[in-house]
C-alpha cells in the first residue's frame, strides 16, 4: 500500500508540467548629451520605442542617463519629448538625470516628470551600469 501510494506521488510529481525561466532582459544603457537640435532628442526616444516594439518589452532593459545638452530631453514642459518620457517610462525604460548638468543649466528636480530619477554626474553613471553587465548604446 506504501509503495503504491510513493509510486503513484513520482508519478504525479513527473507529470508536473515544468516551465523554464525566461531569460532575464539584456540591460542596456543610453548616453544622451546631444542637443536637441534638429528633433535629436526626440529621434533618440523614438528610437527607443521601436526597439521596445520590434524586440519586446521583457527583452531588453533600457535605462536613459541624460547629462550636457541631453539633460533638456527630460523637462516635463519639453513639448518634443515629455509625452514620450511618460509612454517610454510605462514601457519600463529607467530615465537618469544628471545632477551636475541640471546645476549648470539652472534645472531644479520639478522640472522634471516624476518618472525621472537623479544620479550625482552622469558620465560615472554610464560607466558604473556597463560595469554592471549593461550593454551601451548611443543614438
Amino acid at each position: 500500500m506504501i509503495k503504491s501510494a510513493i509510486v503513484l506521488l513520482l508519478v504525479c510529481i513527473v507529470a508536473i508540467p515544468v516551465r523554464a525561466a525566461e531569460p532575464a532582459p539584456t540591460p542596456f544603457v543610453m548616453q544622451l548629451t546631444r542637443p536637441g537640435d534638429n528633433y535629436g532628442h526626440r529621434r533618440a526616444l523614438l528610437q527607443i520605442d521601436k526597439v521596445l516594439d520590434d524586440l519586446g518589452e521583457n527583452q531588453v532593459k533600457i535605462t536613459v542617463v541624460a547629462y550636457e545638452d541631453g539633460i533638456h530631453a527630460l523637462l516635463a514642459n519639453n513639448k518634443e519629448t515629455s509625452q514620450l518620457v511618460t509612454k517610454l517610462a510605462n514601457r519600463g525604460v529607467v530615465f537618469e538625470a544628471c545632477r551636475i548638468s541640471m546645476r549648470a543649466w539652472g534645472l531644479t528636480d520639478d522640472q522634471f516628470p516624476l518618472e525621472v530619477e537623479f544620479v550625482p554626474a552622469g558620465a560615472p553613471e554610464v560607466i558604473r551600469l556597463q560595469m554592471k553587465g549593461y550593454k551601451y548604446w548611443r543614438p
